[in-house]
């Protein structure tokens, strides 16, 4: 199934793209797209009943803003440098264990919605990632089929980046990866039963047209179900948590100068291979 929510900024619905690309209204099933909701397989039975009949109300999509496709997100987890061809472009060496740090849950908008750039920045980057969505709670998987298990859905992140920030004002990464707007998500959840290989997914991104990565997570260093393990090792995955599993080569931050990092009115546009679309324009903070 493909989740999202739309509606303006706080007052998103829960909504279904159907197999034909309707767009149809789930309010009348359930309050919203969330963790509990994710942890629940009888409600998502009654989603899958319901679009399977036909009988979910169509909504009129024209001008209809898709926020971003989870509510109430507890924590998003990011593995840094995890794409052979990232850590080549980058000059680093390939980790021996995933490198994790965090975004907070606001940083969270709609996959169209506007990114601000940073007051004072002038390395404002990007990165398209594959985003895993946890549908029950993980503490010390054991195994990559058990990590698979604990996954209820992916969906496209734009790990938006500020570099200078993230790497030459001393401190963590955080600082870089936390400005407001710095993870648009969606435009779908997209339920892991219609994604057969996490590991066989197409990413691009394109800045003003221009293509900028063209990857596949088939060169991830750490694969989707190793993520999920690791990190349950470390801390507890709930429902409604969100994994950003890295990004693929062509970041600005890995090109030769002048690197040719974000702007205001720059156009970004970036997609998964089944999970959807996003396009956003930049403005100044």
């Amino acid at each position: 199934m493909k989740l999202l929510r739309v509606g303006t900024a706080g007052a998103e619905r829960p909504a279904l793209l159907d197999a034909e690309g309707v767009l149809r209204d789930l309010s009348g099933l359930v309050p919203d797209i969330d963790g509990p909701l994710l942890a629940d397989d009888a409600a998502l039975g009654r989603i899958r009943a319901a679009a399977e009949s036909g009988g979910l109300p169509e909504l009129d999509a024209t001008g209809l803003r898709i926020g971003p496709p989870l509510a109430r997100i507890g924590k998003i987890v990011c593995i840094g440098l995890n794409y052979h061809d990232h850590a080549r472009e980058t000059g680093a060496e390939p980790p021996a264990e995933p490198v994790i740090f965090f975004k907070a849950a606001d940083t969270v908008v709609g996959p169209h919605d506007t990114v601000l750039v940073p007051r004072g920045s002038t390395r404002t980057d990007w990165e398209v990632e594959l985003a895993v969505v946890i549908g029950r709670t993980a503490r010390y998987l054991e195994s990559h089929e058990e990590a698979l298990e604990h996954v209820a859905g992916y969906a496209v992140a734009h790990d938006v980046s500020e570099r200078e920030f993230q790497m030459d004002r001393g401190g963590t990464w955080d600082k870089g990866k936390n400005c407001e707007t710095f993870n648009p998500l969606g435009p779908w959840l997209v339920t892991a039963d219609e994604v057969a290989d996490p590991q066989d997914l197409s990413l691009k991104l394109w800045v003003n047209g221009e293509l900028k990565q063209d990857g596949t997570t088939a060169e991830q260093i750490f694969p989707v179900a190793e993520v999920v393990r690791y990190v349950s090792q470390f801390m507890t995955l709930y429902p409604g948590d969100v994994i950003n599993t890295g990004t693929p080569a062509g970041v600005a931050f890995g090109q030769p100068e002048p690197k040719p990092y974000l702007r205001a009115g720059d156009v970004v546009e970036l997609e998964i291979e089944g999970l959807g679309r996003q396009r956003q324009e930049l403005k100044d903070a």
